[in-house]
């Protein structure tokens, strides 16, 4: 990668962090306050919501992938959004349907399950607007959203807590942040693309006579298309109009995105059924470490899937992000292992039985880390074969866990190898499948070195 590109790159990358830093700050922030304050034995029904929570919000993570990927390949805002709505309908149909579900399987209150499950299709709404400010590489826009959507999620469910008041009260306000969330989203993206120039004459009079952010967005994105593919303005302005999305297009993606939140959760279901209420406790505290080491490398991801989606520069990304993301990894580790003793102070004595294994959670994170990013070229390139391996690698990995775990330290041991195994087979399928497109024509116009 050349100086000229990797500069652009490095501080895209560390925004995006900056980003990515505060929510997960925030979010980690609500797992130990919480931990303490509902105790070992309420924080276990809190924890295992929220981790029902993420799972139902996979459509929002497949839908901000997909919306990325088709608005560098031209897609308006308008048919991006307008797909989002559709997704959101379709999550909101389902949680009604599985509150009851949950309810009973973890048993929760209804109202704890149907708190936590109602922030989904809000989630996915907020996916939507990050899809389209990760698509068009306005990467300081979308540390913003990240970072400020988890702070207004987060702050009204710590209010609450503080409050003495339980999950289910928490939860629902929790829902209420992430309602005030996505709509500033929205307000932010739109002001994003009111900003940017509109070369075309015509188009720059309507908008500056309706005041119509949209329009801009997508004169300019019609524009961008045009400068880039070499195609006439006058067709992709034609087409960019007709330009529908459908929801096929997220399912593939959710088959993908659905097997990664699927592994990265298991084991804390599982423990809800085969360790007491205490070890369930102290393991969903240890889990904070394995998220650490997850997401702390968000940001690697983020800001390389515009590259991933043009396959002459995928097999460039893929390597990139892998030896940044097996750095990290490393790094996180070792800071799990010299920091363990920290974790009883922050959150009790009562967790002082998991100090010594912080580093194995954080090695199970680490190693999901590389495995969402090399799903993440399979949605780039519109692939869900690897989430057939995935899928395969959890069912065995869950029999396993729910007939040989009997403990803490022998639950996180077959999660840390289930994940080991996973993340090396699809990581090896995507490098090749990244390598054989790079020997293909691209349909996607090359991005610049900003990425637009």
């Amino acid at each position: 990668m050349s100086a000229v590109r990797r500069l652009p790159v490095v501080k895209d990358l560390t925004l995006v962090t900056a980003g990515a830093m505060t929510a997960n700050v925030a979010g980690y922030l609500l797992q130990l306050l919480a931990s303490r304050w509902l105790g070992v034995s309420g924080y276990s029904a809190f924890a295992s919501l929220l981790a029902v929570q993420m799972m139902c919000a996979v459509p929002a993570l497949a839908l901000q992938n997909v919306v990325a990927r088709e608005i560098v390949r031209g897609a308006p805002m308008a048919a991006a959004r307008a797909l989002a709505l559709r997704c959101a309908g379709m999550v909101a149909a389902l949680a009604i349907v599985l509150a009851p579900v949950i309810s009973a399987v973890l048993t929760v209150s209804l109202a704890a399950s149907a708190g936590a499950l109602c922030t989904a299709p809000l989630l996915v709404l907020l996916a939507g607007e990050q899809g389209i400010l990760q698509g068009r590489s306005r990467f300081r826009e979308l540390a913003t959203v990240l970072g400020g959507a988890t702070i207004i999620r987060v702050t009204p469910t710590l209010i609450l807590l503080a409050c003495g008041f339980g999950p289910a009260p928490a939860l629902w306000a929790g829902a209420g942040g992430a309602a005030l969330a996505a709509l500033l989203a929205r307000r932010l993206t739109r002001a994003a693309a009111a900003a940017r120039r509109v070369p075309d004459t015509a188009v720059s009079a309507r908008v500056l006579t309706t005041g119509d952010a949209e329009t801009a967005a997508t004169a300019q994105n019609t524009a961008d298309w045009s400068a880039l593919s070499g195609e006439p303005a006058s067709a992709a302005a034609e087409r960019a109009g007709g330009w529908r999305l459908g929801v096929a297009a997220v399912f593939r993606a959710v088959q993908v995105q659905a097997a990664l939140t699927a592994l990265s959760a298991a084991d804390l279901l599982v423990s809800r059924i085969v360790l007491d209420e205490n070890d369930a406790g102290r393991y969903a505290l240890g889990a904070i470490a394995a998220k650490i080491a997850f997401w702390l490398p968000q940001a690697v991801g983020v800001v390389l899937y515009p590259k991933m989606a043009q396959p002459q520069h995928s097999a460039r990304a893929m390597r990139s992000a892998l030896a940044v993301l097996v750095g990290i990894g490393a790094v996180t580790v070792l800071g799990a292992a010299v920091a363990a003793p920290l974790a009883p102070l922050f959150a009790g004595r009562d967790y002082a039985p998991i100090e010594g294994l912080l580093w194995l959670f954080a090695l199970e994170g680490a190693l999901l880390a590389i495995l969402q990013v090399a799903l993440l070229s399979a949605i780039a390139a519109d692939r869900t074969a690897p989430a057939a391996i995935t899928w395969i690698g959890l069912g065995i990995g869950v029999a396993v866990m729910v007939t040989c775990a009997h403990s803490v330290l022998s639950l996180i041991g077959i999660a840390t190898g289930t994940a080991a195994v996973t993340t090396l087979v699809i990581t090896g399928v995507a490098v090749r499948a990244a390598r054989g497109g790079a020997k293909d024509r691209s349909p996607v116009p090359d991005l610049g070195a900003d990425g637009t």
